[in-house]
């Protein structure tokens, strides 16, 4: 895991840096899903760890957009269900978020963004058939 107040800190910095980006594609809902995977915490909301790794399946394995991604969420927010938990790896990916702030803004640090998410989703691979189950019980995928 993270250090948590190094992890803060470097998370704030990068959900500034995202949320100014000006990208379209709403970058800033990876980085949320991305932290919300790695620092899942037992005992959460199993919401919580389920869209984050929805967010990050969609993304990398069906290439959606942030602003996509923030629409699936949208609309399985709305529906009252039990949602499933996932295990929590001990290690959630070799990458972390202040790996991604270390690098230079701008298409370096995108760059880190995109290796961050494929380094957690990476660490949860074994959760990939229950997502794309839940996914298509609500007919998203």
């Amino acid at each position: 895991m993270p250090d948590r107040p190094a992890d803060d800190e470097a998370y704030q910095e990068l959900a500034a840096y995202t949320l100014s980006h000006g990208d379209p594609g709403f970058l800033h809902q990876h980085v949320i899903d991305a932290h919300g995977a790695q620092c899942a915490a037992a005992g959460a909301p199993p919401i919580q760890l389920a869209f984050a790794l929805i967010g990050l399946y969609l993304y990398l394995e069906r290439g959606f957009t942030g602003r996509e991604v923030q629409r699936v969420h949208t609309r399985l927010s709305g529906r009252t269900r039990t949602w499933p938990t996932f295990p929590l790896p001990e290690h959630r990916g070799a990458m972390t978020v202040a790996d991604v702030v270390a690098a230079s803004a701008g298409a370096a640090r995108d760059r880190a963004i995109d290796d961050w998410c494929r380094s957690v989703w990476s660490a949860y691979a074994a959760t990939r058939p229950a997502v794309e189950k839940l996914l298509r019980e609500h007919g998203i995928i």
